[in-house]
């Protein structure tokens, strides 16, 4: 059952409370990606034990599903004519969304005029982000990832409806899995999306979605993660907080500074992680290098 609406006062409270400004210097535009430290790379590495890597991201999406825009995919030159030598094609994808996999960099939203660390929104121009894009993160994301599989907790195929998650259903997923979420981890949040989409058909998202509720963000940034995941955009929704459409996002990206990727694909790591009776995993991830980027489309690989 939802439980009442937070306040405006009580989300912006929540603001101060999770903020990371300023802690890794005023300048700073990694967020908590700082918290992948080379150690914690090395202890991700240790968590491969058979070298079965599993893709987390859903396959392009090439019609309209859930108001979202298509991935066009355009061949150029085919193997139809004669004289051809190649196959040669165009991509054009705007990914923001609720289908594409992709990652949301620290400038990709905004509260009272500014981005994480107190950069002015004014940095985003026509031109792309001259702070907080995706460029970051070029050298790439490897570390420890943790899959939080609220169905197969309750004994569910998905969850329904705007089913919120709550802090005190985090700790009865770390209780009953034995497995405590750790700094510099990143954190996959699964709530069904695509089973539920395989079984029903398109819904309206914005209006009926499982997951996180605002409450449940100090958790996180008590664990000091550095990456949230989800199969779809993370928050519940609706959020359940006054006046704020996205309040995880604005938590996450916001104060706490650290990059959400959305819309993975979690049914088969669900499946691999049950088989295993493991939830833990070396996590790759590579973005887009591209400069002024406000994410990027990603192909997030779990690695047992």
């Amino acid at each position: 059952m939802q439980k009442p609406t937070l306040t405006l006062n009580d989300f912006e409270g929540m603001i101060d409370a999770v903020s990371n400004w300023g802690r890794w210097g005023k300048d700073d535009e990694l967020g908590t990606l700082n918290l992948i430290t080379p150690a914690k790379r090395l202890q991700a590495a240790r968590v491969v034990k058979e070298g079965v890597s599993i893709s987390l991201a859903r396959n392009a999406i090439k019609t309209k599903v859930h108001d979202s825009p298509p991935f066009q995919h355009t061949m150029i030159q085919t193997g139809q004519r004669q004289d051809a030598d190649s196959a040669t094609d165009a991509y054009l994808t705007q990914y923001h969304g609720f289908t594409q996999t992709h990652i949301d960099a620290l400038c990709h939203m905004f509260y009272k005029g500014r981005m994480f660390n107190g950069f002015s929104q004014q940095e985003v121009t026509e031109k792309g982000a001259s702070r907080l894009s995706i460029i970051n993160a070029k050298d790439g994301i490897l570390t420890r990832g943790v899959l939080m599989d609220f169905p197969k907790l309750w004994g569910l195929k998905y969850l329904t409806g705007a089913k919120a998650i709550f802090p005190e259903d985090l700790d009865r997923w770390e209780e009953e899995t034995k497995v405590k979420v750790e700094t510099g981890d990143a954190v996959f949040i699964r709530t069904g999306h695509w089973a539920r989409w395989e079984a029903e058909g398109e819904w309206n998202v914005e209006s009926d979605s499982a997951g996180l509720h605002a409450s449940s963000v100090p958790w996180f940034k008590k664990r000091d993660v550095a990456i949230l995941a989800s199969d779809l955009a993370l928050d519940v929704m609706p959020s359940g907080a006054e006046g704020v459409r996205l309040p995880v996002h604005l938590l996450t990206l916001f104060a706490m500074g650290t990059p959400i990727i959305d819309n993975c694909d979690l049914e088969s790591l669900s499946q691999a992680a049950a088989s295993r009776n493991r939830r833990e995993f070396l996590l790759t991830a590579s973005p887009l290098p591209v400069e002024g980027g406000t994410g990027s489309p990603i192909n997030p690989i779990a690695t047992f």
